[in-house]
């Protein structure tokens, strides 16, 4: 039984076939592009990331790559799992698609290296078809106005804010002193396009009343394009 076990463990895997390495490899290369057109059609952020892109085919490849050196080599696997969790990845995802990406990536690597071909292509193309058709829709983002001033803008500065929203917008913090008054404003994506079909902007309406010194918009959303 011993016997056994070792030359289980020691015996490597059979030689394949160069052919059959090569089309793994192509088969690899058309579904890593099949991810990389998927990637940039369906990207939605302001500064599309050609780098990230690439990578991702790159990934389908490599994994490819360890998938035909493992095998069925239980030897080979478990000391490529120990050398791999060296390898500590500190790249932050910024977008929960991205990971879908990554996993996809190495899905297809994993199918390509183990030769299951249509496993890969069919569902490469459900996945395509999916994120070609949901990847594009976009969330409404949430951004913050804060305005800064005097004490004597808290009526005016209400009132306007909520002529110009048309109720919608929420105050979100309000800081008062004695001599200053900070206001934060909760406002959506869709709400400041509305409101460009108006003949001023808020920025116009908010620096006319006096005591305004300064109106600054921010992005609430913590993704930071690459």
């Amino acid at each position: 039984m011993k016997s056994t076990i070792l030359k289980y463990l020691s015996d490597g895997n059979k030689p394949e076939d160069l052919s059959v390495i090569i089309l793994s490899f192509v088969v690899a290369l058309i579904l890593g592009m099949i991810i990389y057109i998927s990637y940039k059609f369906s990207h939605s952020r302001a500064v599309y990331s050609a780098k990230f892109n690439i990578s991702l085919v790159m990934l389908v490849l490599v994994c490819t790559m360890v998938m035909k050196v493992i095998g069925n080599n239980l030897s080979l696997s478990l000391g490529m799992v120990g050398a791999l969790s060296i390898v500590r990845f500190r790249t932050a995802i910024k977008d929960s698609r991205d990971t879908v990406y990554i996993f996809w990536c190495i899905v297809c690597g994993i199918c390509c290296g183990v030769s299951e071909y249509v496993v890969a292509f069919i569902g490469s193309g459900v996945i395509f078809g999916f994120l070609i058709i949901f990847g594009c829709i976009k969330t409404n983002e949430r951004f913050l106005l804060i305005i800064h001033g005097d004490n004597s803008i808290e009526e005016e500065v209400e009132k306007l804010m909520l002529v110009f929203f048309s109720g919608q917008s929420k105050i979100k913090v309000k800081n008062t002193s004695k001599t200053r008054t900070e206001y934060i404003y909760e406002l959506t994506q869709k709400m400041i396009d509305k409101s460009k079909n108006n003949d001023k902007t808020i920025n116009d309406g908010l620096y006319a009343i006096e005591g305004v010194e300064s109106v600054n918009l921010v992005c609430q959303n913590e993704d930071v394009s690459r």
